[in-house]
């Protein structure tokens, strides 16, 4: 500790877009601050700085209302005074996609780009747990500094701080990402409001300075003295420059200033020792009791996450890959309509959003946001599937006749995919320009002929295929250069299976009339030899089988999985458990000694859905009945506020009925059974489980997170003291052993728990229904109970034991993301009827986006190693859609780079097709940006 002492006094106020007040109360609540601090800064010089809570988003909230103070904002953040950015919101790390973390970044630029002002702080205040990969992240944009409030040293309720043995010895230290990425860390040990509301009176500042000069010297590693003048939507403290001249004058020892981020970390950095603790990885406060990590809102309102990763999985695993596409085969790239789709999805992820954390009105409002974000997503995926269906060549499909009906099915994922598809096809339209009746219009469609029809695909092979007759439909055109179009069609949905379609590619199709053609009329007739395809996916009595898999049901529902190809048998899987949950919205709290219920020995109704071909599926039932709620007395608990690790109450004695239905199915191809939970919630104050036993010997486990395939122990910290120990996922929880594995992959179901039960299971939290928010008062959220009817997917992968080399963890990733079909027309075109844009080898490597850069016009690719150890990516561009002229490696923010892969010249050049090889380090993220030979016509 140095003799001289510093106190950075840095004013702010950490915003909360919505929470315990609906977003429109707190809009107004913002108005009123940035008013008073315009105010200040134009009255008072002296108050120098003030940190606008590292989110550019209140920029553009406050700029709605008050348009005519542009001016003056951007007077003092290009002056310096008020500090914007790097984030466009602050964030829940980790039930946001790794995608949407670096748009959040990038978005973040942007808006900071015409002010010339950025503050490059790594500004995490209070997300809940921070994510490993933030070191690299920050590093990637510049930023080499993190500040955070939660994941080393524990907050208890109403944040105060706890003492104990934990992984850094003060509140600086160094934050080392699995890479290797290293940033000064800063802990607000004494929370972000540790210097609000100084006063001005000499006695009472005395008495505050005495005790806030203690606290941050406890933790401090320098005598750089950090206090954070603000809190939770804290008001400006207008008198702050009256205060400090009081506090100078008490202790002229002391040097108090109004500070920034940047002056206080460039006096730090000055003052640091030698050595600061080391803390790797992701911060998800395993050192502390386990009670206040608010984890569980990783469970609370699970439909908020299903449409979240629906959101997010169709703007970056489908609608940017699909409009690059189209932009590298000449369209316009829609920039504009992607910034706002991103913006408006992104204004559900501050951590009190998205975290299911805040009263009723909050998440009614997120709906809507889901919504509109989708239906301008939906319309960038139909634009440019319809323009690439429009340049495919389908005049092959001329040969059946010009009855014949193409049409062009899209992989947008980063692998090759087979599995089943459905497409609707208009079998013929009459529009209402051509001045038919409409009772013409309908009978004509009603009595159309739509039988005599297979399907076939690019190279003329027939395929089976399942046809549903959807009748007849009313539709509609919009031209770009029209009026819309109405008319009447005769519609059906076909269901395929579609082999090898290429990674960021497409493959033609079409649904055309025999007329003799030997193969097409081998496939009407049954003649399954027309088609080379993978043997048949069954289902029988309390069975499920393809190539890959065995599954056999027990009388209870549950039921065993046989991975052939290692010859293990996984036992026991797909029992539900369900417990009492007397906690909140943040955190699971069961009822004490309560024995959980199962559906184990409970005989469920089973039925066999698909008996076979290229989906074979069964449907369990379970008759369950539950208790209704818990007791009355928990009404007086929350009520009374009692902190929930202290509740007692129990579960009602009263019950109702709980009816989960179970749809297993697999393909023939798939070497994964997929799992669809049903069921209608009538209960309240519980938290329902699926159960998945591994009977893997493994001391540790992988999840899906941020970037990463994240190493978790199996037994929390010995600190802790939390019966639970439930964990954040992405895509999937896996674990693996000595030639074996199980992943269990879900789409938008967050939280997971490795149980401790000798069988390392992995349990899957489908629903937790509670009423109150928590936190600092009594805030009833009745809209939490989540009742009413509720789907959920999974999908179990098992695997040799490495799912990161054997492909367990793409086919989890590809789970993410559905098919595209486009119908189109006999046209000639300028892409093949099977092709794709560039295809890629890495081992271990997973890929993550494709998208285009509006700084540069370049296509952005982006990786990323899932293991420990180092690998090496191949990229070959094809001539189709075009060719690329250089490939440069770039970084999360698409700066261009000057270092490039190794180009392996001339290799394909009878392919037309360019090769490019580059290492990729342990746990990089790799981004490459491909430059199009035709940018420059652009």
């Amino acid at each position: 500790m140095t003799a001289k002492r510093t106190a950075h006094l840095i004013s702010h106020t950490h915003w909360d877009r919505e929470w315990y007040l609906p977003y429109e109360k707190h809009h107004v609540l913002l108005i009123e601050l940035m008013d008073t601090l315009l105010d200040t800064m134009e009255r008072d010089p002296e108050f120098r700085s003030f940190h606008l809570d590292g989110q550019t988003i209140i920029i553009d909230d406050y700029l709605q209302v008050r348009p005519e103070k542009r001016e003056l904002l951007t007077k003092y953040i290009k002056e310096g005074r008020i500090q914007i950015g790097p984030w466009y919101i602050l964030q829940d790390a980790f039930l946001t996609s790794s995608e949407a973390n670096v748009r959040n970044m990038q978005i973040g630029h942007a808006d900071a780009r015409p002010y010339g002002q950025l503050a490059r702080i790594g500004y995490f205040p209070d997300t809940f747990g921070n994510m490993g990969q933030a070191p690299q992240i920050l590093k990637q944009a510049g930023i080499d500094n993190a500040v955070f409030g939660r994941g080393v040293k524990p907050t208890g309720f109403n944040n105060t701080v706890s003492d104990g043995d934990y992984e850094s010895a003060f509140s600086e230290l160094i934050w080392e990402g699995p890479d290797g990425s290293r940033v000064l860390g800063v802990l607000f040990a004494n929370w972000y409001c540790n210097g609000m509301e100084v006063p001005v009176d000499p006695a009472e500042a005395k008495v505050y300075w005495d005790k806030k000069l203690e606290e941050a010297e406890k933790y401090a590693a320098t005598g750089q003295l950090l206090f954070m003048n603000g809190c939770d939507h804290q008001p400006v403290q207008t008198d702050l420059s009256q205060a400090l001249a009081e506090a100078r004058k008490l202790y002229p020892d002391t040097e108090f200033l109004h500070s920034s981020f940047e002056e206080y970390l460039t006096a730090l950095r000055n003052a640091l020792p030698d050595e600061l603790s080391v803390v790797k990885g992701e911060l998800r406060s395993q050192r502390t009791d386990g009670w206040s990590t608010l984890v569980n809102t990783a469970s609370a309102r699970v439909y908020l996450k299903q449409m979240n990763q629906a959101g997010q999985t169709l703007l970056e695993k489908v609608a940017e890959p699909l409009a690059a596409l189209a932009y590298w085969s000449g369209a316009d790239y829609p920039h504009h309509l992607f910034t706002y789709a991103w913006k408006t999805l992104m204004q559900n992820h501050p951590h009190d959003s998205i975290c299911g954390c805040s009263v009723d009105e909050v998440h009614r409002e997120m709906v809507t946001r889901f919504d509109k974000s989708r239906h301008v997503t939906e319309t960038i995926v139909d634009d440019a599937s319809h323009y690439l269906a429009g340049k495919t060549n389908t005049s092959a499909f001329a040969a059946y006749g010009e009855n014949a009906l193409p049409f062009v099915v899209f992989n947008s994922t980063g692998w090759e995919r087979s599995g089943v598809v459905e497409v609707e096809i208009d079998i013929a339209r009459i529009y209402y320009r051509d001045g038919e009746p409409l009772n013409v219009m309908n009978q004509k469609m009603k009595t159309l002929d739509i039988s005599g029809r297979v399907l076939v695909d690019a190279g003329g092979k027939a395929l089976p295929c399942t046809v549903t007759d959807l009748g007849l439909q009313f539709g509609y055109d919009l031209p770009k250069d029209k009026f819309r179009q109405p008319y009447m069609c005769r519609r059906v949905k076909l269901s395929f299976h579609a082999d090898n379609v290429p990674a960021l590619g497409w493959a033609a199709y079409a649904y055309v009339l025999a007329q003799g053609n030997q193969a097409a009329t081998a496939a009407a007739s049954g003649d399954a030899s027309a088609s080379a395809i993978s043997p048949d996916a069954i289902a029988g009595d309390g069975f499920l089988e393809n190539q890959w898999l065995r599954v056999d049901i027990a009388v209870d529902g549950s039921y065993s999985l046989k991975d052939k190809t290692t010859g293990r048998v996984y036992t026991d899987l797909g029992v539900y458990e369900n417990t009492g949950d007397i906690g909140n919205e943040y955190m699971y709290k069961q009822p004490n000694g309560e024995v959980a219920l199962l559906t184990k020995g409970l005989q469920a109704t089973i039925e066999v859905l698909q008996q076979g071909g290229d989906n074979a599926s069964i449907s369990i039932v379970h008759q369950w009945e539950i208790p209704a709620s818990a007791e009355e007395g928990f009404e007086d608990e929350k009520q009374e506020a009692v902190y929930f690790p202290e509740r007692t109450s129990q579960r009602s004695k009263q019950t109702v009925p709980f009816t989960i239905r179970t749809v297993l199915s697999i393909s023939r191809s798939s070497k994964a059974l997929d799992v669809e939970t049903s069921f209608n919630n009538q209960a309240k104050d519980h938290r329902l489980r699926a159960l998945f036993p591994t009977d893997i010997a493994a001391a540790t486990h992988n999840a899906d997170a941020i970037f990463e395939v994240a190493v978790r122990s199996n037994e929390p910290a010995a600190e802790w003291t939390n019966p639970s120990n439930c964990q954040h996922q992405q895509a999937f929880a896996d674990v693996s052993g000595e030639g074996a594995g199980l992943t269990v992959a879900n789409q938008g179901l967050h939280e997971y728990e490795v149980l401790r039960d000798g069988r390392n299971t992995i349990a899957v939290t489908l629903l937790r229904a509670v009423a109150e928010l928590g936190d600092w008062g009594v805030f009833p959220t009745p809209e939490a109970q989540c009742l009413g009817e509720s789907t959920v997917r999974l999908s179990l992968i098992p695997h040799g034991g490495n799912g990161a080399e054997n492909d367990a963890y793409a086919s989890a990733y590809q789970y993410q993301a559905g098919w595209v079909a486009c119908q189109t027309d006999l046209h000639e075109g300028t892409l093949p009827a099977i092709g794709s844009g560039l295809s890629w080898n890495g081992t271990g490597v997973a890929f993550s986006s494709m998208k285009v850069s509006e700084q540069t016009g370049d296509i952005m690719l982006r990786w990323f190693n899932m293991q420990q150890k180092p690998s090496e990516l191949q990229v070959r561009i094809s001539g189709q859609p075009g060719a690329a002229a250089s490939l440069y490696k770039s970084d999360i923010l698409e700066q261009v780079g000057a270092e490039q892969p190794k180009q392996e010249a001339g290799k394909d050049a009878a392919a037309q097709a360019a090769a490019w090889t580059t290492a990729v380090g342990p746990c990089e993220i790799l981004t490459l940006g491909l430059v199009p030979a035709s940018a420059s016509q652009k």
